[in-house]
């Protein structure tokens, strides 16, 4: 018995000896163009083309007996007989694969970016990453294995699904093709396999929408449900946006809901909306699918649930700038518009009445030094002392220079809306979670002021990335900020220090009382998107803060006044800053800023004539009918009564067509117009009876005077 064991042992040894030589010394994996080739000798064991459609190829890595080679953003792992055993989905380029350090290497390269990674062995068609992979909002990327088992002809279909059996578009396809033959057998086990997969959730999307489309209505819901984990576990929050960009290269979700409600299937639109509510429940855009569905579900009587997600899209405005939502930036840009242009208009208002009343006394001064334009050059300095504002009362110069400060203001606040919208949209901000190399690339750019809220975002991204050292020194240069004090608490029990955790949950709630995430890991049990999905996918772990667009806004810009403190500071950056070029807000911020000069400046001039000898001329009476509040800025609510009117004015002005407040409502609305235009009335009311008691009070004290000379 015992020498028949070793002459079978012998045998075998001597039947894989050639196979395991052949893989060491004897045989080698070539790659020729695009043909993959394992050679024993002469003899070609197998080969394997690849289109060019599919990337660039990269040298094969022969380790631990299986052969590796990168395919566009892919790293496939095939046995010496040409089965291939493991896929790594990876989120560039591969440039390389390395095995002389005893471990995988692979690195991939995109245009401004490297990134480096370790391959573990084979499992489940599948190439575990050791570290963590953030895929960028690249469909070239995302969507490679769909446009790979796309480009492959349907009668090659069968053979491609057996040559790739991990690319689950390609079973799908072929579990399409038995079905139609009427093996509907074949068919559910094509969708099974590929359920079993491991795959990255915007592969998982995709793969969704497909078999949603094929009547496989259960296996999309479960696919739904391993996107959401896989993305839970890459690091991927509700609490951090989504735009169109990265949602399209991470599926294009929301995209597939509008097709199902257009096509009337509010069942099948139920489980994507609370995959995406679930999920990226803030994406752009979102507020407007919400109440679409909300208006459906309404429509076939569902008034609760229609409610429901009312009251969920209102309670996302919750953390951005003035709880205004997501288009808060707009919203503050087209107020800062409405405004610059009502104070423009007062500005103006003002300026021409004080103008029509100086113009003839200003003349009759500037006669004896060659009239008001030679004497500009002739006599500068008399001539800048004899302006037209320099006939006005000191209460009305401090009114004008007020009007001027405020359009300063909001000129700034405009610009500083503009800045904010731009580095709140900016893509490093908007992929749903942090770090990876995409995101280093370009973080950067954003040029994130340095402070507490900066900090805290340079350690979400080292502790994401599960650098725990770096994340401790960026929170320690956050200070007492509440989210950075959550997060060390973080920190602390994932060393098993759970003292020093609860005391920094406990902290960061002192510190900001209404923040979540400390609250959860308090057991508090707060019940918002993050804690829910928290819950549900990350069961077990601590809850990590994460940014509002509060935070945000003040890390990409800061707040407006140390907007305009820096305007101040540099004026000339306002015509363009670094490499920008410059602009017209930038411009009439910098000219704003000279004219509020210049009117700070008039306020210490002497006035220049007396009430009596300037009078009330027709043009400056005419003027004070036709532009209310103008001819009362020396009492107290005469600018009151001039802001009134061009604001009303103002509002209207998107009427005329040549502008328009889009976030803003409408003057073409009935209900704004008749506002607006009832304010305008009221304003030349108020106006009108101003005016007459003025020159009442006039008539009276001229004939006080008659009567005193007489």
């Amino acid at each position: 018995m015992r020498r028949g064991r070793w002459r079978s042992l012998a045998g075998a040894a001597l039947a894989a000896g050639p196979l395991l030589l052949g893989t060491v010394a004897g045989a080698d994996a070539v790659l020729d163009g695009r043909t993959l080739r394992f050679e024993e000798g002469e003899r070609v064991v197998w080969q394997r083309d690849f289109a060019p459609e599919l990337g660039p190829l990269t040298a094969p890595v022969t380790f631990g007996g299986d052969v590796y080679v990168g395919v566009g953003p892919v790293v496939y792992a095939l046995t010496p007989d040409g089965q291939m055993v493991g896929r790594a989905d990876l989120p560039g380029t591969v440039s390389s694969l390395d095995s002389s350090g005893g471990v995988l290497r692979v690195s991939t390269q995109e245009e401004d970016y490297t990134e480096r990674f370790t391959l573990g062995a084979p499992q489940n068609l599948s190439l575990p990453v050791q570290e963590r992979v953030v895929f960028p909002p690249d469909p070239a990327v995302t969507g490679w294995l769909a446009a790979a088992a796309d480009r492959v002809p349907a009668a090659e279909v069968p053979r491609a699904a057996r040559q790739d059996p991990a690319n689950p578009f390609l079973l799908l396809r072929a579990a399409r093709l038995a079905g139609d033959a009427g093996d509907s057998y074949a068919a559910l086990s094509g969708v099974r396999r590929a359920l079993d997969l491991t795959l990255p959730f915007p592969v998982w999307t995709q793969l969704a929408a497909r078999l949603d489309a094929a009547g496989f209505s259960a296996a999309a819901t479960l696919a739904l449900d391993r996107a959401r984990r896989d993305a839970a576990a890459r690091g991927l929050d509700p609490e951090l946006p989504v735009s169109r960009a990265a949602l399209y290269a991470y599926g294009n979700p929301s995209n597939y809901v509008s097709i199902l409600l257009d096509q009337g299937r509010l069942g099948r639109a139920e489980t994507w909306m609370s995959h995406l509510r679930e999920l990226s429940p803030r994406f752009e855009g979102a507020g407007a699918l919400y109440l679409r569905y909300a208006g459906l579900l309404e429509a076939q009587g569902r008034v609760g649930e229609a409610e429901e997600w009312r009251q969920f899209t209102r309670s996302l405005r919750e953390g951005s700038l003035y709880n205004l939502g997501p288009d808060d930036t707009l919203v503050i840009r087209d107020v800062a518009r409405l405004t610059a242009l009502a104070l423009l208009l007062a500005l103006g208002a003002a300026l021409l009445t004080l103008l029509a009343r100086a113009w003839r006394v200003q003349g009759e001064d500037t006669r004896a030094y060659g009239g008001r334009l030679r004497s500009v050059w002739h006599r500068p300095l008399t001539r800048a002392r004899l302006g037209f504002l320099s006939y006005a009362s000191f209460g009305e110069r401090l009114v004008v220079a007020l009007l001027g400060a405020a359009l300063l203001t909001a000129l700034g606040g405009w610009q500083w809306a503009n800045q904010t919208g731009r580095g709140l949209s900016a893509p490093a901000l908007n992929i749903g979670t942090y770090g990876g190399g995409w995101y280093d690339a370009r973080v950067g750019d954003l040029n994130l002021r340095p402070g507490p809220d900066a900090a805290l975002l340079t350690g979400l991204n080292a502790q994401l990335n599960g650098d725990g050292a770096a994340a401790r020194d960026a929170y320690a240069q956050a200070g007492d900020d509440a989210c950075a004090l959550n997060n060390l608490g973080v920190i602390a029990q994932a060393r098993d220090d759970a003292a020093q955790a609860r005391e920094l949950y406990r902290s960061a709630l002192a510190t900001q009382p209404d923040l979540a995430a400390p609250a959860y890991n308090l057991g508090l049990n707060p019940t918002v998107p993050g804690t829910l999905f928290q819950r549900t996918y990350r069961r077990g772990e601590p809850r990590l803060c994460y940014p509002d667009r509060r935070i945000l806004a003040r890390a990409v810009s800061g707040d407006l006044s140390a907007t305009l403190a820096r305007d101040l500071r540099r004026p000339l950056d306002l015509l363009g800053a670094g490499d920008a070029s410059p602009t017209r807000l930038g411009a009439a911020v910098l000219a704003s800023l000279l004219g509020l000069g210049v009117l700070g400046l008039l306020l210490l001039v002497p006035r220049a004539a007396t009430e009596a000898r300037l009078g009330r001329p027709a043009a400056y009476r005419l003027l004070a009918l036709l532009l209310p509040g103008s001819s009362l800025l020396g009492g107290a609510w005469g600018g009151v009564l001039l802001l009134t009117w061009a604001l009303a004015l103002a509002g209207l002005s998107p009427l005329g067509g040549l502008i328009r407040f889009a976030e803003l409502p409408s003057p073409a609305t009935p209900a704004v117009r008749g506002a607006l235009i009832s304010v305008l009335v009221l304003s030349y009311a108020v106006n009108l009876l101003a005016v007459l008691l003025v020159e009442a009070s006039v008539l009276a004290q001229r004939r006080q005077e008659r009567r005193e000379q007489g």
